[in-house]
């Protein structure tokens, strides 16, 4: 039987989209934010050193990082598919399967770090602090944002968008393993973004997405995407 270790408001979401999309068996063990640090519980370090969410032990195997458990999923338990998952992964060799990797790549390679650092750059004046160091910390985050962060969330985005005006899906026509991947990026982009009613490829996208039941059920069973 398949364990998502899965920490609220986090990555492992993808991992419950796509076990549901797949029809798999599956417990799931919700761990909670600490309140104050937002961070994840010392218990995760009991199923993986990193202490890190998303896990998932299958029998004896343990699988860490999100892209990672994505493949192992794909290739252990969704060969032979049809339907509309029939190219969960398309064949090696071929554009598609190029399309495929950059997004896979793209999703936490380029895009996640500029989401992380607005974050943290957001709630960085929030944090106490002496009253007097405030106003300094708050004009500090604001310049970072406005001279580094937001234009290279603002290319993404634009980038993102341009792509999903020709296609439905990252990959193209059909779900594919990518978007799963892709899936916790689009919705912590359109939260954080500055006027994400501008990208109307990426909220179509996005409303395609949480129409599919499978991913209904994954938000009912893991709880929101993003804080």
């Amino acid at each position: 039987m398949i364990t998502v270790h899965h920490l609220e408001t986090s990555r492992s979401q993808r991992v419950l989209w796509l076990l549901e999309e797949l029809g798999l068996p599956y417990d799931i063990k919700v761990y909670q934010r600490d309140k104050k640090t937002r961070l994840a519980p010392p218990e995760l370090k009991a199923i993986h050193p990193l202490g890190k969410s998303p896990v998932i032990t299958d029998g004896d195997i343990t699988v860490a990082e999100s892209g990672a458990i994505l493949e192992y999923l794909a290739e252990r338990y969704g060969q032979g598919l049809g339907g509309e998952l029939a190219d969960l992964e398309p064949p090696r060799g071929t554009a598609q399967h190029r399309e495929h990797r950059f997004w896979m790549h793209y999703a936490e390679g380029s895009l996640m770090n500029w989401l992380v650092m607005k974050l943290v750059f957001m709630t960085l004046p929030t944090q106490p602090m002496p009253f007097f160091v405030r106003p300094i910390a708050r004009a500090l985050c604001g310049q970072v944002q406005a001279k580094l962060i937001n234009p290279n969330v603002d290319t993404a985005m634009a980038f993102m968008d341009a792509h999903l005006a020709q296609r439905p899906w990252f990959t193209g026509e059909a779900l594919g393993l990518a978007d799963f991947q892709m899936s916790f990026a689009v919705e912590a982009a359109l939260s954080r973004a500055d006027q994400p009613q501008r990208y109307r490829h990426l909220q179509a996208y996005r409303q395609r997405m949480n129409q599919r039941p499978a991913y209904q059920r994954a938000i009912a069973k893991g709880g929101p995407v993003v804080m």
